[in-house]
Order: structure tokens, then sequence, then C-alpha cells
């Protein structure tokens, strides 16, 4: 056994992990281009055999700072979208000979939808109304006929007679959340209530505004005989701490003892800094559970993102196309790098939940481009994809296939420009990307020179009050490098790239120095974030 002295200078610790599968599949992105297709992000989509129904959302890039231009009307999508990614073809109609009611919210940005057969349901959204004279989140469910509606806007007629639209109810004044379908019940995840003109200063410099999060998921059953349509069964679920949060990711999972939910991964904004949070929220038809014993460090803002289940393993996979992250990996150094401004990435990434309920993240790749903010996968419906949207990964027997796209979103010019924003250093992407599974079947097709499968650690004792010995298992010449974050993710240490020889390495770590709580380390190969895990000091 070697005594590594190197690892001792930082005093850094992992907890006992053994790592499943990792680098076994990867993505191939192929640009394709749509005839006449303005762009557009933050939207709602509905599909229909090959089609695509694009409604709301906005037509510029990350929203500005000043209050007259931010979320203004120019960048609205005044518009319907068909696109046939086939074919490269697109159609499109104004919103404007729809009932005021329903054109102001199909103007919206972040509107919650969910498709449940042939009809797309929105939730929300907000946008300027001027019914109000003012910005507003809106507070109304829409139902669109998906075919009906894709058919009227090829053929240029009128698209009314296939929106229908509830009287106004607060309960449904969600902006950024999330609605999923389980069973006959609608879960509205997460959100917020902003009303008025957004200003970063607040509503003390300049126009006020109101904003409130939920707080909750908001769960009912959505009645709709085909004229009316309207919630029934009303019922909340509250959490003022976990559940304030917005623009994140909801994705659909399959649970290691079969229940099929989704989790809530990561979002904005923590209570006490404007900062993503890093834990998640697992949610199934009887409740929820928060998990605070893995934190994502990738990928954490509403992006493009695919839900895997490989049933012969029991592993649920969600991969996550760029977007925004607080945390990356540096190209020249290999560290992770901690930027709170919480910068645009090319990251992707994904977060395997193992049949021990064990989760991880790995990089994976990286997107052409700043891309993914705000975009949205869409799976080719095939006899491989769950009802519920989530891929079989065991069903597919090809080494490559093709399984999506991801259409749309923010493409950013550079990695911050937020403080910087004139409106011209991002737009509405209107960029169409044809995503291919392909399984590796060689060395050469692996990212990384390590795969996690020949990486295994054991730490002793977990939990601790002071010394702690890291066990790490390598079956070949590696460069690892560690960081150590506390539970508001801020980077507490971080070590440099070391090579280590194949073997076994023993580590003595003091943690004296430590306050008591959670920490969690990140174990990294070059550019590759191989695992994340938690640590308790008591």
């Amino acid at each position: 056994m070697k005594l590594n002295n190197v690892f001792l200078l930082f005093n850094l610790c992992l907890s006992t992990l053994s790592f499943g599968q990792s680098g076994d599949f990867r993505f191939d992105i192929k640009e394709q281009f749509i005839a006449g297709f303005d762009g557009v992000q933050s939207f709602a989509i509905g599909v229909h055999e090959g089609e695509w129904l694009v409604v709301g959302g906005r037509k510029d890039g990350l929203h500005r700072r000043q209050p007259f231009a931010s979320f203004d009307q120019a960048g609205q999508n005044n518009s319907v979208w068909v696109i046939n990614p086939e074919t490269g073809q697109s159609w499109s109609t104004s919103i404007n000979g729809l009932p005021q009611g329903i054109s102001e919210q199909l103007s919206s940005t972040n509107l919650e939808f969910w498709q449940s057969d042939t009809v797309l349901y929105l939730i929300g959204g907000y946008g300027y109304a001027p019914s109000e004279g003012d910005h507003i989140t809106f507070p109304y469910l829409t139902a669109v006929d998906v075919p009906g509606a894709i058919n009227a806007v090829k053929n240029q007629q009128l698209i009314a007679p296939f929106f229908r639209q509830s009287a106004a109810d607060e309960r449904l004044r969600v902006t950024g959340g999330y609605l999923i379908k389980l069973g006959n019940r609608y879960f509205l995840a997460g959100g917020q209530k902003f009303m008025g003109r957004y200003n970063p200063m607040g509503p003390t410099h300049g126009p006020g505004f109101e904003q409130q999060y939920t707080d909750q998921i908001r769960v009912f059953e959505i009645v709709d005989n085909g004229s009316g349509v309207f919630i029934d069964n009303y019922s909340v679920w509250s959490d003022t701490l976990n559940l304030h949060r917005r623009d994140y990711n909801a994705v659909p999972q399959i649970f290691p003892d079969g229940r099929s939910g989704f989790t809530m991964f990561s979002g904005v904004f923590q209570h006490q800094q404007d900062i993503p949070w890093l834990n998640s929220v697992d949610v199934d038809s009887s409740g929820f559970v928060v998990n605070n014993q893995f934190n994502q460090l990738l990928n954490q803002y509403h992006t493009a993102h695919l839900p895997m289940y490989d049933a012969i393993g029991n592993q649920m996979h969600t991969v996550f196309f760029g977007g925004l992250g607080r945390y990356y990996v540096d190209p020249a150094s290999g560290l992770l790098v901690d930027d709170p401004n919480v910068p645009f990435v090319r990251t992707i990434s994904r977060v395997t939940r193992n049949a021990m309920n064990q989760m991880e993240e790995v990089k994976i790749g990286e997107m052409p481009a700043l891309l993914g903010t705000s975009g949205e996968f869409i799976p080719i419906e095939s006899g491989n994809i769950y009802q519920n949207g989530i891929l079989m990964l065991s069903q597919i027997t090809s080494d490559s296939i093709v399984i999506g796209y991801i259409l749309g979103g923010i493409s950013s010019s550079a990695p911050n420009i937020f403080f910087t924003n004139t409106g011209t250093e991002s737009s509405a992407s209107a960029k169409l990307y044809r995503i291919s599974l392909i399984f590796k079947q060689s060395a050469s097709d692996i990212e990384t020179p390590v795969k996690a499968e020949k990486t295994s650690l054991k730490t002793t004792p977990n939990p601790t009050t002071g010394d702690i010995v890291i066990g790490l298992h390598l079956n070949e010449t590696t460069p690892v490098s560690l960081a150590l974050f506390d539970q508001f993710g801020r980077v507490a240490l971080q070590m440099k790239s070391q090579v280590l020889a194949a073997g076994d390495h023993q580590f003595l770590i003091n943690l004296d120095f430590l306050p008591k709580g959670l920490y969690r380390v990140a174990l990294m190969n070059n550019q590759t974030l191989i695992a994340a895990t938690t640590i308790s000091k008591n």
C-alpha cells in the first residue's frame, strides 16, 4: 500500500462509493437546417406524427438588465410555428387572430406545459399583457389540439378553433415551474408568480414588481370535456426551503424500486444567495423526498435534457446538454472551476441513479457552442420511448441510432454576458441539432483515459470526528484531482491534477480544521468529473 503525503497537505476527503458503468455511450451532434425559422427560446412544444407545434417563448436571447429593455414586446414570439425536422420545413401563422386572453398568454415566456395524447396543456407564463397595461404572470390553463393546430398552420387556416382557455384561476398563475403528469393527476412543481417589470435593482430602484415563489407542488386533475377546461381535486404540497426554485430541470424518472415519478434537479435561487441549488427533490404520486446526499455541480439551469432508463442494470440516466452552470471543468488545467456568476457552459453531463439509489455526475462531452439553455430535447416518436418520455436504453440493439433533436434555446457569444448585456451578445437559436446515441465499442471511443468502473474508493470512518483514511484503487496509471465543497457549494479546497500509478493508494487526512457538517467531494480525471459524493464531519 502506497502512502501519498501530497494529499495530506490538501486535507481532502472522499466517502465510500462503488462506481458503476461510466463512459459506455456518447452522443453525436449534427446541425440541420430549418428553412424560414426565426429561432425561439423558453417555448412550449407539442408533437404529432413527426411534426412539432411550437408556441410561446421569446425571439431574443438572455434578458437584459435595463427594465425598459428586459422582456420587451419586440422580443415576444407572436407566432405559432410548425416544424418538420426530417424535411427541414417550417410554417408559421400569427396569434393575432386568437381571442385576447389566449393570444396574450401565447406571447409569454416560460409557460409550463405537458402533452397528453394529442392535447397540449399550457399553464401560466410571463409577459406583457396589453389588457393589463403591464407585465404579468398569466392565470390560465389553455388546451391546444395539436394535430388540428398543425394542420391549420400548414394550410394557413384559422387556428382559433384549436385553442381553448379556462377562466382566470390564481392557482395557475405560475411561470418558470414544470407541469408533469403522473397517473391521472398533474403536478405543477416550483416556479413563481412575477408581476410587473423586471428590475435587477429591486422595486426600490425603478419600476416595482412582485415576485413570489410558490414553494409548492400543486396537484390536481384537468377536466377537459372538449369544450371547457379547468382543474379539479386540487391539493398542495409545501416546503418553503426545498421547493423554493424555478427555471430548473424536472425530468421524468423510474426509481430503483420501479416507481414512476420525476426529479427536480438544481434550479435557482437559494434563499440567502443568488446561486443555484445543488440538491434535488424526488417526486412520485404519493409525495416528495429531498435528496441532500447528492449535489449537482454541472448544468444547473433549465436546458435541453434527456432521460434514459437501463432496465437490465436498473440504472436511470439523465443527460443535460449545455445551459448554465456554476461549476465547469477548465480545459487548460482540468480543474473544476467555481464561478458564482453562473456562466453559460458547453458541458454535456450525465447524472446516473443506480439500483442502490446512489447518484453520480459525470461530464461526458461538450456542445458545439454555448447552447442548450432554455432549449428542448424532442425525442423521435418510436417504440423505444416510454409514455412519460424516457428512452428505453436496454431496448436499443444497434451501435448507433438517432434518438431525437435539440431545438432552439439561447445561443450566447461568451460565458458571462449578463452584466454587459446590450442585447447583441446572445440570441434565440434558430438551429436544429440531430442527436445520435452511440455505444462505445473500443478504447478510442472513450472520452477519458479512465472509466469509472476502474476506480474504487473507500473511506474510514465516515462519519468522522477527525482523521480519515482514503483508499483508492486504480487499474492503470491515471491523472486525478480532487475538490472539496461545503454545504453551500463553496469551494473549500482544491488540488491540481496528479498522476498516480496503477495499484492501491492510501491517504491519511486530518479534518480537525473543518467545522461540523456535510462536505461534497468531486473526483476528476483531466476534463471529466468522474463522481461527486458526500462525507460527514461530526
